[in-house]
């Protein structure tokens, strides 16, 4: 099978969707630049020109407010922003009205089918307000969807699903990945929503990520094969409707868990999947979960700081140690450098 790029990935799945669907369009800042949100709705914009690929004004919560109700007429939107920080100012749209759209008018509007895709996550010293990720916020709400593929097939069959979606999804894409590459099929085929999956069998220790968390883990896992720790790595995808089978059937053949999300702990994701093992998986657990997130300040912006700040493989693998009780260990080199320019 050919091998593709996280946002190769990202802009197949969007044209095909385009293909056989003349009611999806797509706007937002920088939709119809050439580098098209790091190259992922380029060729959107070359098949089917500004009529169906559109710049649109920095309007966040106007532009939201507009996609429900071309939504509600019909269409599919896509909403590009590039970066979730931006999304703050759409919260009053997207947690008022279209999280809340099915459960309101007696049944009798119909669904909000729209797609808003953002990017996170650290890079290129974005500091403080250009470095969340909102996935736990936005996942508190019911009638909001919120998915995060890891691996370029997903990112592919996950817009897919998104695209044909009869509610509000958010679609979090964090900018490391984006030249990742990954074996991606040309079919044409969604991924289904609310399953987790998991990307490494083990079976001593289970380590449950969100985006690029889940490939630290897996990174970190191959060097703790090396030494006879068998690991499994579950990727989310999910976030709500979250997989709590998967998740609690892992935890069950392993005994072990740590939780690594890409934001902070309190009230993460993070918090969420510890607590469902504590409150329904608890009788399997052979140790304490451990939760590996963000430190408990905003990000900084400095090399130095960053490289402090974020976890990384390293991290993992000496908290899988820990919560092994294995005293003392020799990690490899198992970092990797993050060599994300810019500016965006």
């Amino acid at each position: 099978m050919r091998k593709i790029t996280y946002a190769e990935a990202l802009s197949e799945g969007l044209v095909q969707s385009m293909e056989r669907d003349p009611s999806i369009f797509v706007t937002g800042i920088a939709v119809d630049y050439p580098s098209g949100i790091f190259g992922t709705t380029t060729e959107a914009y070359k098949r089917f020109g500004r009529a169906r690929v559109f710049e649109s004004p920095a309007m966040e919560n106007a532009l939201t407010g507009i996609a429900i109700g071309a939504a509600a007429m019909g269409k599919r939107p896509v909403l590009a922003h590039p970066r979730n920080d931006f999304m703050f100012l759409a919260f009053d749209q997207l947690i008022n009205m279209a999280a809340k759209w099915k459960y309101m008018f007696n049944g009798n509007a119909g669904t909000v089918p729209f797609v808003s895709r953002a990017v996170i996550g650290k890079g290129w010293g974005q500091g403080a307000t250009h470095s969340q990720s909102l996935q736990s916020v936005l996942a508190h709400f019911p009638g909001l969807t919120v998915l995060m593929p890891t691996l370029p097939d997903d990112a592919k069959a996950l817009t897919i699903a998104a695209l044909q979606h009869d509610g509000p999804v958010i679609i979090l894409e964090h900018r490391t990945l984006y030249g990742t590459e990954g074996e991606v099929s040309e079919d044409f085929v969604p991924a289904p929503i609310g399953k987790a999956r998991v990307v490494r069998e083990g079976t001593d220790i289970t380590v449950v990520g969100t985006s690029l968390m889940t490939l630290e883990a897996m990174r970190a896992s191959e060097e703790l094969e090396r030494q006879g720790i068998s690991v499994e790595v579950v990727d989310l995808r999910s976030i709500r409707p979250l997989d709590e089978e998967t998740i609690l059937k892992s935890v069950a053949k392993t005994g072990h868990l740590i939780v690594a999300d890409t934001s902070w702990e309190l009230c993460g994701v993070s918090s969420e999947v510890a607590a469902l093992v504590a409150e329904k998986g608890f009788k399997s657990l052979k140790a304490p979960v451990k939760r590996i997130a963000l430190a408990n300040c905003p990000a900084p912006v400095s090399f130095e700081l960053e490289q402090a700040f974020y976890p990384k493989a390293s991290t993992i693998a000496k908290a899988a140690l820990a919560t092994l009780g294995i005293a003392k260990s020799d990690l490899g080199v198992i970092d990797v450098d993050d060599n994300f320019k810019g500016p965006y």
